[in-house]
């Protein structure tokens, strides 16, 4: 009988060792990143490194191929730039790191025209007709399909951690008066400065750009 209880008690004890081995171990849930779509901006852990996301600045070209004029336009991340039939709303701007090999920068863009829909006669309405990430270095990753508006990023102005703005030349004040002080001209010189020619907008209704919020 002596012999007999340890050898029970140690069978007792690995029929509990195998029972417990299958229960799942508790681990500490990890955060899922998102990473970055065609057609999602990039949302991450909320850190954001270099200046916020809201005081960047996207320097968005805008074409009509139609006449061939282009403009350019300024526009910060969740504002939107009205333009005659167009409005380009930026949701983000980004741009490496200088310290990284890879260098490009890109925004975020929504192209909103509005536009007869196709192969009828109604009446012209609003159409967003892209929105997805553009590169400056890497335009074929992703392309503004439409046949009279063109799109493009030009700029994405930020900064980073450890960059320093350009110091500005301090001004000659004794230029700045001598240049200011009143100077006597022969009438026969004065010439009346041409007014500006009017902007060929070709009926489309483009006009001055209007920024919204």
């Amino acid at each position: 009988m002596s012999r007999l209880f340890p050898a029970l008690l140690l069978s007792a004890t690995l029929l509990l060792a195998g029972c417990n081995s299958g229960e799942p171990e508790t681990q500490p849930k990890t955060k899922a990143k998102t990473t970055a779509s065609a057609d999602k901006p990039v949302a991450g852990d909320g850190t954001q490194i270099g200046t916020p996301m809201a005081e960047r600045v996207a320097v968005i070209g805008l074409l009509n191929k139609r006449n061939g004029q282009t403009r350019d336009f300024e526009i910060k991340p969740g504002e939107a730039v009205r333009f005659g039939k167009v409005v380009i709303r930026v949701r983000a701007c980004e741009k490496t790191a200088p310290w990284e090999n890879y260098q490009d920068q890109g925004a975020f863009v929504q192209l909103i025209v509005r536009q007869r829909p196709a192969g009828t006669n109604d009446a012209e309405r609003w159409a967003q007709v892209f929105s997805g990430w553009l590169f400056k270095d890497n335009p074929a990753a992703n392309i503004v399909e439409h046949p009279i508006y063109d799109v493009w990023v030009k700029e994405c102005r930020m900064s980073f951690p450890g960059e320093e703005a350009p110091l500005e030349e301090p001004k000659d004040d004794s230029a700045s008066n001598r240049s200011s002080a009143p100077q006597s001209e022969p009438a026969d010189k004065a010439e009346t400065a041409p007014a500006a020619p009017a902007a060929d907008t070709e009926g489309s209704g483009e006009g001055e750009a209007t920024v919204e919020t």
